[in-house]
């Protein structure tokens, strides 16, 4: 059954850095695009960063510049790279795939499209 597990977060001050990792499991996600979203309470979940098979990039406006999302298909697993954090970076975090493996220059930034999610991992940042 495949899987994604997130892990990495954590309490950071504003101006740090944080890496986040999303180990697969299950299936070789080297076919997939891949996704990472946040969440903070009584919001909906949001599109942070979003992954193509060719390795092309897709961020949020408000991550642009600041977070970098990789993947290293030997280990299955796909990490967010988050720097000069801010408060309202504070949120829990996951990683996701789609249902079907996708076009090589694909990248989606709709919950909809996932059908693969994390349990999640917090991130908070201090003023």
């Amino acid at each position: 059954q495949a899987q994604l597990v997130e892990s990495g977060g954590g309490l950071v001050q504003a101006g740090g850095s944080l890496t986040l990792s999303c180990a697969a499991s299950g299936r070789s996600f080297s076919s997939y695009a891949m996704g990472w979203f946040r969440q903070t309470p009584g919001k909906e979940r949001e599109f942070v960063a979003g992954l193509a098979r060719s390795g092309g990039r897709y961020y949020a406006d408000s991550v642009k510049g600041r977070f970098a999302i990789s993947r290293d298909i030997t280990k299955n697993t796909v990490y967010l790279q988050m720097n000069s954090l801010e408060p309202e970076d504070t949120a829990v975090y996951y990683c996701a795939a789609p249902p079907q493996t996708t076009g090589y220059n694909e990248i989606f930034t709709a919950e909809y499209k996932y059908d693969l999610w994390g349990q999640g991992t917090r991130v908070t940042v201090s003023s």
